[in-house]
């Protein structure tokens, strides 16, 4: 299994991708005339600027449901995998390419708000239904749809989930461990699982409004709480920052730490941590009640630098 997944994984992020992915980061900046630069505070300005309705979400709660995938375990253990792999340079190319994936999370989330559909009293839409409508592919946009339900339904929770057991272990020490056909899980891991699950089937099942509902309220605090942590860490060793900051701009280029090495984690663990251009942002960006497309797509642009920046 694991050389299976070695192989995929040589693949999927050869250097040919990484390479493309800060392309089309560019190429979409050059075409917008780098929106996420000019359109700053028109950003801001527009985070409060729509209402929820009976069919839709406020451009605030489709933020909310984007940052609650996004602030997580990409930004922690993430950005922890980067400088161990590529060195504190990949912090800097992380920097790179959230600057450059604002500009592709406007264009796919505007994409999404201009090919969206109502179905059922409620808007639908996506990176599949703009490859079907736009591009005429549909054989494709069903290969992205069953991705997309296979990698966010299963693999992105699994991920997620295993890092909160993880942190629950480490909290409050493994009470037992139970041998299972998939192997070991301590009580204090399995016990943590059952609650997340519950609690996330809670909130899932209750339709795209009730995650609305919920982000909207929990996430401001987790995203500030983040931030106030990480500042507080700062404050604590104020006298190093100088330091870290020339590091992590000069090793960015060295051929110690390697550029490649270095560019290399810092766009994998940059598109992981802020999800600009895998397609999952545009499902939210589609649900939400805009006058114009652009006005989300601006939006979730934000979102990148509140998740990869701050």
């Amino acid at each position: 299994m694991q050389e299976f997944i070695d192989l995929i994984n040589s693949y999927v992020w050869s250097p040919a991708l990484v390479y493309l992915l800060l392309a089309a980061g560019l190429f979409f900046s050059v075409l917008t005339r780098f929106v996420q630069v000019r359109l700053f505070r028109e950003m801001i300005k527009l985070l409060f600027s729509s209402k929820e309705s009976d069919r839709g979400i406020s451009s605030f709660q489709a933020l909310s449901v984007s940052l609650s995938g996004r602030v997580g375990t990409g930004n922690i253990a993430g950005v922890a995998a980067a400088i161990g792999f590529g060195g504190p340079g990949a912090v800097f190319w992380m920097w790179v390419v959230a600057f450059l994936g604002a500009a592709t999370a406007y264009v796919e989330s505007a994409l999404g708000q201009i090919y969206k559909e109502e179905d059922q009293g409620q808007l639908r839409g996506g990176p599949a239904y703009y490859i079907e409508k736009a591009m005429g592919q549909k054989w494709y946009a069903w290969i992205f749809a069953i991705s997309t339900i296979f990698a966010v339904g299963l693999l992105l929770p699994t991920v997620q989930s295993n890092a909160i057991g993880n942190a629950a272990d480490l909290a409050f020490g493994g009470s037992g461990i139970l041998e299972t056909s998939l192997g070991s899980v301590t009580y204090t891991k399995l016990i943590t699982a059952v609650c997340v699950v519950f609690l996330l089937g809670f909130i899932i099942f209750g339709g795209v409004k009730r995650i609305a509902h919920f982000t909207q309220v929990v996430v401001p605090f987790m995203a500030v709480g983040y931030v106030l942590l990480a500042i507080v860490i700062i404050l604590m060793h104020i006298t190093a920052l100088p330091g870290i900051r020339m590091l992590l701009v000069t090793d960015a280029f060295t051929p110690r730490a390697g550029v490649g090495a270095a560019i290399g984690w810092g766009v994998k663990r940059g598109v992981y941590s802020n999800e600009a251009g895998q397609g999952t942002g545009p499902h939210a960006a589609a649900a939400s009640e805009v006058e114009h497309p652009a006005q989300q797509g601006l939006v979730q642009a934000f979102s990148v630098y509140v998740d990869t920046l701050f």
